[in-house]
């Protein structure tokens, strides 16, 4: 009698222990995939008006319609940082983005500019590499001095510096290979599916990126001030179709952090265009700058073994986690010329879009710094 009723205690605890682990499971919501969506302007913020047309009104008929698609994904869940038209200060938009740990902001906007420039451009937080980035992000940096209390909120940050702009550039290094993938699928989904103009994969230094702190694009979806272009971005047609194209883009993008490495995304494009400024020519170089160049090859969200049968045969793969995302280099050298036959390996053992990058002392800096402090 006496090991019947210990048997029985026994057996009413392991049904409660049981029954608490399922209700934690169950009541443990599932991490959903969270996409920040931000329409640029609003409220007393018309943003640029050419031929008549509102940047604030297109650029919010856009994001509702990317959301309205992106909802209709249970693994997403779909933030905005304005549903109406209203005015949001820019600090806040990238609040609401941290706050919500969100695993994508994008800044949607319409450009301007008194010639006949027209086609679309995804911009990355960084380097304001020409004159013409520059005014691009000074155009909607400005937007702050329409905010109550922009100095404390800015830290005295004038967008018509370039010193200034300067400050915030690199913030999101951790995340500028996520974010100049979206950008660049972005982009493709412009260029392969609308045909339009492609004016590239840009970094320049918006302050609404630099508030947040995740993989972050904004874009540009084309010239109001272009005629033709401006009356199809405001028409219901090229809208629903600007929306598609953002929405499969995003929909990409978040299945290429599930593929195995061999369907990570190409981003050497930009990387390549920013070392094509500071080197124009091959030449022999001394690196005693302590700087080593490796080639990544890919990159994934989950953790391949560095076997040479999992890298189509190449050894000596090593890996670095940053930002939730395994990155994989072949090869560690410190002369750029032999950098390149690492990468030129890899591109014949079936990585094409592998592409160079530059580490010292541990930490990964721009290829372009880095080519320029051997060229020194």
């Amino acid at each position: 009698m006496k090991t019947y009723k210990i048997l029985h205690f026994v057996l009413i605890i392991i049904v409660l222990t049981c029954s608490t682990l399922v209700r934690a499971h169950t009541e443990k919501p599932d991490k959903k995939f969270v996409v920040v969506l931000d329409a640029g302007h609003g409220g007393h913020d018309p943003g640029n008006t050419g031929n008549g047309y509102k940047e604030k009104e297109i650029a919010l008929n856009v994001v509702l319609r990317v959301g309205k698609q992106l909802e209709k994904n249970s693994g997403i869940k779909v933030i905005y940082t304005r549903k109406s038209d209203e005015f949001v200060d820019l600090f806040v938009r990238g609040k609401i983005a941290n706050e919500a740990n969100a695993d994508l902001f994008v800044s949607v906007h319409c450009n301007a500019h008194g010639s006949s420039a027209h086609g679309t451009e995804t911009f990355v937080l960084g380097t304001h590499r020409n004159n013409t980035n520059f005014e691009v992000a000074k155009r909607e940096n400005s937007v702050i001095f329409m905010e109550e209390d922009y100095k404390k909120n800015y830290a005295g940050f004038n967008p018509n510096s370039p010193e200034s702009v300067m400050s915030i550039l690199l913030s999101q290094e951790e995340y500028l290979d996520q974010s100049i993938m979206l950008a660049s699928l972005i982009q493709k989904m412009f260029t392969n599916s609308l045909k339009r103009k492609n004016r590239g994969v840009k970094q320049a230094g918006f302050i609404v990126l630099h508030q947040t702190v995740m993989p972050s694009v904004l874009v540009e979806m084309g010239f109001l001030s272009y005629k033709k272009e401006g009356a199809y971005l405001n028409s219901s047609k090229g809208q629903q179709q600007i929306s598609d194209a953002i929405y499969e883009a995003i929909i990409e993008y978040k299945k290429s952090l599930d593929k195995s490495v061999h369907g990570y995304l190409p981003v050497e494009d930009v990387i390549e265009e920013v070392s094509a400024q500071v080197v124009t020519e091959e030449r022999t170089v001394t690196n005693t700058s302590g700087i080593v160049f490796k080639v990544q090859i890919a990159a994934s969200s989950k953790f391949i073994e560095s076997k040479a049968y999992n890298f189509n045969g190449l050894t000596g793969v090593s890996n670095i986690k940053t930002a939730g995302l395994y990155k994989y280099y072949y090869g560690n050298t410190s002369s750029y010329q032999e950098v390149k036959g690492f990468q030129a390996e890899a591109q014949k053992n079936g990585y094409p879009s592998s592409f160079i990058v530059a580490f010292k002392e541990g930490n990964k800096i721009p290829l372009s710094e880095a080519l320029k402090s051997i060229s020194n």
